[in-house]
């Protein structure tokens, strides 16, 4: 076959070859918002209201839009999304923030890359918080998390005050995900699609980590080529080809967006 290309002759064919090949979907912010909350129930089941999900207005620094208040992640549509200023008030839409998104104001403050946030109680990543268990990258699937996940060691409470959006915040850091102990997992990214694509993967990435522990020492994936994994998952076209991918599967299994 000749001389070995390296791996860099490859990664660079590989993106102009989904430059050439991968778009994204055309959508307004709400309807983003809206496809990524039946994407993360379809993947991470419901925990009641606890969920949340937010994006930064275009409006300015304290405002965001966020799924009203009294639904689920199944049921939103692009009308349930309401825009809030840094006190909660409604200032578009009509209906009320869920109080404890009161902590992403604090995100988005020290964090002007972020432009949306998701919160869960998944199943797996709140087990991983019950047991006080940070993440270990031992498979290809979790390096988006290599270097990239934060650990809060202790519950400050419920995040309806300023005082947890101070502390959340700070153990962030420059991450773009944690796991919140006694709590549950928060991921950030530049996009919806992008926090939405990470706190799918931390769910998963927790769940493997779960049934692995089950068979045998963990075994964290060397660095540098978890560093070298996590640049490619997170590729901006990559995230959003698996995000449109996986709003495919919520239109045939929950039904098309009305």
């Amino acid at each position: 076959m000749g001389n070995l290309r390296s791996k860099e002759y490859f990664q660079q064919r590989a993106a102009e070859d989904m430059e050439r090949h991968l778009h994204s979907k055309q959508r307004t912010l709400k309807e983003t918002l809206a496809q990524a909350c039946r994407v993360i129930a379809l993947h991470e089941g419901e925990a009641g209201l606890a969920g949340q999900i937010s994006a930064r207005s275009e409006r300015g620094k304290g405002y965001y839009w966020t799924l009203k208040f009294g639904l689920g992640f199944d049921e939103a549509t692009p009308e349930d999304f309401i825009e809030v200023d840094q006190d909660l008030n409604c200032i578009s839409g009509e209906g009320m923030a869920n109080p404890a998104t009161r902590f992403h104001l604090w995100v988005y403050e020290a964090r002007p890359d972020v432009n949306s946030i998701v919160h869960t109680h998944s199943p797996s990543v709140s087990a991983l918080a019950a047991a006080k268990t940070p993440l270990v990258v031992c498979q290809m699937d979790m390096t988006p998390f290599y270097d990239n996940c934060a650990f809060l060691p202790e519950w400050p409470g419920l995040p309806i005050a300023d005082h947890e959006g101070v502390i959340i915040s700070e153990a962030l850091g420059p991450k773009k995900a944690i796991i919140l102990v006694n709590h549950g997992q928060l991921t950030v990214g530049v996009s919806v699609e992008e926090a939405t694509y990470l706190s799918v993967y931390l769910e998963r990435a927790a769940c493997l980590q779960i049934k692995a522990s089950g068979l045998g020492t963990l075994v964290p994936v060397p660095g540098e080529l978890a560093k070298d994994a996590r640049n490619y998952l997170l590729k901006e076209r990559v995230v959003n080809a698996t995000f449109n991918y996986w709003g495919r599967i919520a239109d045939r299994t929950i039904g098309k967006i009305q």
